[in-house]
């Protein structure tokens, strides 16, 4: 209840305006009938040997090109531990470092450490790959910002 000494609402004000929601640009309109995917794999995986395979969330905290390489790009990743972890792909074709820099991507994270330009790759990172018109295109798979880093994909 309201104390009866309330002021009462000015009735002729004008109502005060609804916040106006934020306006997202739509992602342009893929002509789907152009795109060719690789044949599925005939042969199977066993569950045993999928679970082997260590998916994990990252956050790139540093992208840099790898001088004297075209291809290469020099992730410096969140993994979810106290230790960064770096990890080479060679998409500077597709990419350019500055625009990965925060953004949460999709690495596999238990493959051996592959020496690559000097440099120790201890990982990869997951991509979807198509041609599309006769020309390859690439994506990384990149998550939710609020998914953590280190979070286990199943």
């Amino acid at each position: 209840m309201k104390p009866l000494d309330t002021p009462k609402k000015d009735e002729t004000a004008a109502p005060k305006a609804a916040p106006v929601a934020e306006v997202k640009e739509e992602a342009p309109v893929i002509d789907f009938s152009k795109v060719e995917v690789e044949p599925l794999f005939a042969d199977c995986v066993d569950f045993e040997t999928f679970s082997k395979s260590d998916f994990r969330a990252v956050k790139v905290l540093t992208c840099e090109a790898v001088k004297k390489s075209k291809k290469l790009l020099k992730f410096t990743l969140n993994d979810g531990t106290e230790n960064e972890r770096v990890i080479l792909s060679g998409i500077h074709a597709y990419y350019e470092p500055e625009e990965l820099i925060g953004k949460t991507l999709v690495a596999i994270t238990n493959l051996p450490p592959r020496p690559m330009m000097g440099i120790e790759s201890c990982g990869m990172l997951l991509s979807a790959v198509h041609k599309e018109e006769g020309e390859e295109r690439l994506n990384l798979l990149m998550l939710d910002e609020r998914i953590p880093a280190g979070a286990k994909l199943y």
